[in-house]
Formats: structure tokens, C-alpha cells, sequence
């Protein structure tokens, strides 16, 4: 997308002009998020893979975003994205 922008062939006396525009891919999931089961207080982790890396990652429970936290870590590598929850408890079903 960084690419787009007007480029030019100049020859002296005159120029050839043209505009480049990319269209960028859209991210999909190349694995989505799995369900899981954990014990009472125990750790569990939902990972989901992505088809771009770098690609900004919200992690929401419900209607309600998630922030980094003790309880809450986000973990993002390449085209992985993870979300550990900590000390698991039967409110965080």
C-alpha cells in the first residue's frame, strides 16, 4: 500500500506520468479460534492464525474489549496471534 503514489519517466524535454494505486489483501484466518475447556484457576491459551503478520489484533470477551493485564496477556509472532488467560475462573466461560 506504501507504494501507491504518482511515478514518473523523465527524458529531458518531457515526462511520462503515472499513478499507481495497490489494493491491499484482505486479512483472513488461515485457523480460526479453537473452543476449549480448562479447570478452575488452571491457564488455557486461544490462538488463531492469521493470513498477514503484523496485522492488528483486538481480543474481546463478549461485547467487551480486553486490556493486557495480569489476568490477560496477548502474545502476537508472524501471523500467530495468542491470548492466555490466567487463574481461570467459571465468570470467564
Amino acid at each position: 500500500k506504501s507504494d501507491s503514489d504518482t511515478y514518473s519517466c523523465d527524458i529531458g524535454d518531457a515526462q511520462s506520468r503515472a499513478k499507481l494505486t495497490v489494493q491491499e489483501t484482505p486479512v483472513l484466518f488461515k485457523q480460526e479460534l479453537q473452543n476449549e475447556e480448562a479447570k478452575e484457576g488452571k491457564q488455557v491459551r486461544l490462538t488463531c492464525e492469521l493470513s498477514k503478520p503484523g496485522t492488528p489484533v483486538k481480543w474481546m470477551k463478549g461485547d467487551t474489549v480486553l486490556c493486557a493485564s495480569e489476568k490477560y496477556e496477548f502474545k502476537q509472532l508472524g501471523t500467530v496471534a495468542e491470548l492466555i488467560i490466567r487463574d481461570v475462573k467459571s465468570v470467564d466461560a
